[in-house]
């Protein structure tokens, strides 16, 4: 996994390239290349959010803050963090009510037990060292605060994993030429989904930097997966 990992050559820099590129296009690129399933994947990672009143939670990868807005509009103090200023730029003038802060999810500018929850959706497969991120997140939760991973995944049933490798392949290209800013940011979305480690590796490299209660849930069929964790007391 790791050679497939880096046979994708692309910098942290140049990944943050890409994102502010494709920054003003980018939830509508979202709405078609899932072919709408977005939105329903969005509301079931609020769903593991459980944003309530007086909450703090930390969104990284956070884009345009759209579902950042999702949890404050639930009465929690809801943060949004991502490494692209493209995006930050863009999430401030569509929700200028959303606090934004750039920043590396390998080193967090936050201090120790900050969150009661911290959340990132579609951005941990961008990140270069994916287990030093998931021991950051731990850091900046309380003792008892909640993790929830949403990341594309691995469907579990054969043909579909097939049918999905070839969407990645030659649909979704031809989608992101119509409807994108950045053709090329679409062909590595579907190098990296590819080369991303499934539901259970995920889950043991969530336990194996510190979390516990490790779960999981598919969605559309394990093309996305939540996964959920708490902080040890």
């Amino acid at each position: 996994m790791a050679n497939r990992r880096a046979s994708l050559k692309k910098k942290p820099g140049e990944v943050s390239r890409m994102f502010d590129e494709v920054a003003s296009r980018y939830d509508l690129m979202n709405d078609v290349a899932s072919l709408g399933q977005v939105r329903v994947w969005r509301a079931a990672v609020a769903a593991a959010v459980a944003a309530g009143p007086g909450d703090r939670i930390l969104d990284l990868a956070a884009g345009t803050a759209t579902s950042t807005a999702s949890y404050a509009e639930n009465g929690a103090s809801a943060l949004a963090c991502d490494f692209s200023l493209g995006m930050l730029s863009e999430a401030r003038s569509r929700r200028p009510e959303i606090p934004c802060v750039a920043g590396d999810a390998m080193r967090l500018p936050f201090a120790d037990g900050a969150f009661d929850v911290v959340t990132m959706s579609y951005g941990l497969r961008n990140v270069n060292d994916p287990r030093k991120a998931l021991k950051e997140m731990l850091r900046v939760a309380k003792p008892g605060g909640r993790l929830a991973i949403a990341e594309f995944s691995t469907p579990v049933w054969g043909p579909m994993r097939r049918l999905y490798s070839f969407y990645l392949g030659s649909v979704v290209p031809a989608l992101s030429e119509a409807f994108s800013s950045d053709e090329s940011a679409y062909d590595y979305l579907g190098e990296s989904i590819l080369a991303w480690p499934d539901q259970a590796d995920l889950a043991r490299m969530i336990q194996d930097a510190g979390w516990r209660s490790v779960a999981y849930r598919n969605l559309t069929g394990g093309i996305v997966a939540i996964h959920r964790a708490v902080r040890p007391m």
